[in-house]
């Protein structure tokens, strides 16, 4: 059988060369000069080197008659050694679904068992290891080696078991793999950079192997609703790119996961002998601007194409404003989550009954998510037919205080734009308070404060509305501001629920009622490889709204029928498609596209397009198998030629092999 072996990295060293060595080295007259070459230490045991030469004198007729019928080495032939060098396989190479010429091509063959297994057999086996474990944290840990050890099946794993492994790959079970992110450290997972590196940041960068089209970049100061993390954060940067990945199809290899160690002003894991990070307070904002202008330069220096997400900042917006005009970058905290919620409130709006003009919302949580997403709100009211003014008027915030109004005192710059001014002096400092003053249609929730969201306030929502929105947004479940079940059980099954952690299925009046999730997941992949495909030079606000808008558009008619405000997660790659599709346009529209060659595209070609570059595992086999295909037909392209030579001509007669 023919072996095709992939290509290795530096060439071989020729057989020529090597029997020329080989001869050298018997010859006495160079033996001085190989003499000078360092000597093998023999203190310890080592493996035989690659060439292995007989002794002069040595002759079979010498070996004593006991031993001549002994088992030798296979010497024959071997007057030189032929020195490979061997590109060791990737870690995705070693699947057991690989075909033996595929195992031959890329060097596993006899690396595997011998058996060949589709990937049915696999699955079978991956999901009975995962019900063995009995945690949640567990079954993370399976998928995190799977990961790193067969990458392309962890991808089809997860591409058939959607709705049953993101909550063990993201929210909730990944707050717990930060919080004991250096107690559960076992391989290294993306790139660490810290304080004590600045002025080295481009050198350091240098030694990522792979090209990056996307990068997930936090500082672990306020991962989720479990407050700083420090280097923990890094489990964030993870687990976000493995859902770009798998549903946006963003190639693993084109991931970088960045943890920026500036510190922690979390005591006690400064106090933790197990904590991998510096054991130093956070520094200051001035320090951190330095340092991450340093970072931004030298990452679109390596990759000048490479779109630049920050995630769970204990303060986004400088890091935003500062550099979303001159980097294709975005906050998924603040335009993320306001964009998933768009895409869900528009449905909500449509369902309720109440005109935009006429809704009131009320937000628990003022801080960065809180704003975010009450800002991306306004931008719907005034396409609506609201002024800007009119449209700000429609939110209430309420903080740790209360109401949020200009005339309670010195407020937090990013909450100005929502304060209040029409409170007639009343302060108002509770959330129950607030819900009576306002009378709202709409409750939402990025409090991170597990519960605030009462029984009595929600049986009040019900008495208010019709159809009450109820968005108890905060992550994970524990901090969620109530349950789906709550909701539903307080309205008396009235409202129209979405939350930002899973909850299951709840059976009620005779039916199965499915929860919303505004997971930013149905938006963040989409921006992402909205911006490579079209290589744009920001993610403007356009980009970022289109992605919400083109997700409420997404939902499929029985989804509309049943009530639903996002669509059926396990179409995620498909919702991905629409809102890529719109990221893009939006981009065209706002001028910050390069690839000018989309603009002629239809809406169907566009999503055809977009499909054949998203990345695929369960094609990944068929690539390698045509790239088998092609080897071969380059080689006996090859041969013919070769064939063809020796015909050869004398005195211009062709003579050819009978």
């Amino acid at each position: 059988m023919l072996w095709l072996q992939r290509a290795p990295r530096r060439p071989p060293v020729s057989r020529s060369s090597a029997t020329a060595i080989a001869a050298a080295v018997s010859r006495p007259r160079l033996a001085s000069a190989f003499a000078r070459l360092p000597k093998k230490d023999t203190t310890a045991w080592s493996a035989p080197s690659e060439h292995t030469y007989l002794p002069m004198s040595f002759s079979h007729s010498s070996l004593s008659a006991a031993n001549r019928f002994k088992p030798t080495a296979n010497i024959q032939g071997s007057s030189c050694y032929h020195t490979s060098h061997h590109v060791a396989p990737a870690p995705s190479d070693y699947d057991t679904a690989n075909s033996v010429e595929a195992r031959k091509y890329l060097k596993t063959y006899g690396l595997l068992p011998p058996a060949v297994q589709d990937f049915d057999v696999q699955k079978q086996r991956c999901l009975a290891m995962l019900e063995s474990r009995k945690t949640p944290i567990e079954k993370y840990q399976y998928l995190s080696v799977l990961k790193n050890s067969n990458v392309h099946l962890f991808y089809r794993l997860f591409a058939e078991n959607v709705k049953e492994l993101m909550p063990l790959i993201y929210t909730p079970t990944v707050g717990e793999a930060c919080q004991r992110w250096c107690e559960l450290y076992t391989q290294p997972e993306g790139m660490y950079l810290s304080w004590a590196d600045r002025g080295h940041l481009h050198t350091i960068i240098q030694n990522w192997p792979h090209d990056v089209e996307i990068t997930v970049v936090t500082d672990g100061s306020r991962i989720l609703g479990l407050g700083d993390l420090g280097v923990g954060g890094m489990g964030i940067c993870v687990g976000k790119l493995a859902l770009y990945s798998a549903c946006a199809g963003i190639h693993p290899l084109k991931t970088l996961p960045l943890c920026v160690d500036l510190g922690t002003n979390n005591e006690e894991l400064r106090n933790d002998p197990l904590y991998m990070g510096s054991r130093t307070p956070k520094v200051t904002a001035e320090e951190e601007k330095e340092f991450l202008d340093e970072m931004m330069a030298a990452l679109t220096e390596k990759w000048p194409g490479i779109v630049i997400q920050y995630e769970d900042w204990k303060n986004p917006f400088p890091a935003l404003e500062r550099y979303q005009d001159t980097y294709s970058m975005f906050n998924d905290d603040i335009q993320g989550t306001g964009a998933v919620i768009l895409g869900g409130f528009i449905n909500a709006v449509k369902q309720s009954g109440v005109a935009p003009k006429d809704q009131r919302a009320v937000f628990l949580g003022a801080g960065s998510a809180g704003v975010g997403v009450a800002k991306q709100l306004t931008e719907f009211f005034m396409k609506e037919g609201l002024s800007e003014e009119e449209a700000k008027k429609r939110f209430w915030l309420v903080d740790s205080q209360g109401l949020v109004a200009h005339d309670r005192g010195k407020l937090a710059d990013h909450k100005l734009y929502f304060a209040r001014d029409d409170n007639n002096g009343q302060q108002f400092k509770t959330l129950e308070e607030v819900v009576e003053y306002v009378k709202p249609t709409i409750l939402m929730g990025l409090s991170t404060i597990g519960g605030a969201f009462t029984p009595k306030i929600l049986t009040r929502m019900a008495e208010l509305n019709d159809r009450p929105v109820i968005f108890p947004l905060s992550n994970p479940s524990s901090k969620s501001e109530c349950t789906f079940e709550d909701a539903v059980k307080y309205t008396n099954g009235k409202c129209l629920f979405a939350s930002g952690s899973p909850f299951p299925t709840l059976a009620y009046g005779g039916e199965d009622l499915v929860p919303g999730q505004g997971n930013n997941v149905y938006v963040f992949p989409g921006i992402g490889l909205g911006a490579i495909l079209c290589k744009a030079v920001n993610v403007t606000q356009n980009m970022v709204y289109a992605s919400g808008e083109a997700l409420s558009t997404s939902l499929l008619a029985e989804e509309v029928a049943a009530n639903w405000l996002y669509p059926d997660i396990n179409r995620i790659r498909e919702v991905s498609i629409v809102v890529t599709r719109g990221v893009i346009r939006a981009a065209q529209q706002d001028g910050t596209d390069r690839e000018l060659a989309l603009r002629n595209l239809s809406d169907e070609e566009m999503d055809e397009y977009i499909r054949r570059r998203m990345y695929d595992p369960f094609k990944v086999h068929e690539e390698v198998q045509e790239e088998i295909r092609d080897l071969a037909n380059d080689l006996k392209g090859v041969a013919s030629n070769k064939n063809a030579g020796r015909q050869g001509t004398t005195n211009g007669i062709i003579h050819g092999r009978l």
